[in-house]
């Protein structure tokens, strides 16, 4: 689930917790949408708090990369831990996205 959303340097700052999957991805996606249709190009999820994922969570960072690599933006994954982290190597979606370990 968002935790919490915030613009700031350009970027769209999207702190999440817990499980991300069908209905929370749902959710997100609902609440994205807005700023990827207003411009914004910049997205950086911070997951050191959610504790998995599945598809359909991979799906709307896919969506949300899809738009924002058509404006020369970029998706930046902050943080994953543990089996979240494996997922995105397993998937080779950090291949795709910029995966930064603060």
């Amino acid at each position: 689930m968002i935790k919490t959303i915030q613009e700031q340097d350009g970027w769209v700052k999207v702190q999440l917790e817990g499980d991300i999957y069908f209905e929370e991805a749902s959710i997100i996606r609902e609440q994205l949408i807005k700023y990827a249709e207003s411009g914004c190009v910049y997205f950086d999820f911070d997951f050191s708090n959610v504790t998995s994922l599945d598809s359909s969570g991979l799906g709307v960072l896919t969506a949300i990369y899809k738009r924002a690599a058509e404006h020369n933006g970029q998706v930046k994954i902050s943080n994953p831990q543990g089996p979240v982290k494996e997922i995105f190597e397993f998937t080779k979606l950090d291949g795709l996205f910029r995966v930064e370990e603060n």
